[in-house]
């Protein structure tokens, strides 16, 4: 059981940095597609790169905004490691 608590408090500390990590991935995404649809003019794969920047953005806005009991997922794991 310590070693799950351990991997919490280790996840707790870096979400922040994680965080910003998937959004830049996003940003980065996003200004490929727009280069790979004007180079090639196809957009299958650009529209695939926009749909997973939209993925990557919905789980960072999941992890920050509070739920119904007004606490954020990334606030209850950052208590948990303070405990």
């Amino acid at each position: 059981m310590s070693e799950i608590w351990d991997a919490i408090t280790e996840f707790a500390g870096n979400v922040g940095l994680t965080l910003s990590l998937v959004m830049l991935a996003a940003l980065a995404l996003l200004v490929g597609a727009f280069a790979l649809w004007r180079q090639t003019g196809d957009a299958t794969k650009p529209v695939l790169m926009i749909i997973l920047a939209a993925v990557a953005v919905v789980n960072v806005l999941i992890w920050t905004l509070p739920g119904a009991d007004g606490i954020a997922p990334i606030e209850k794991i950052e208590e948990a490691g303070d405990g």
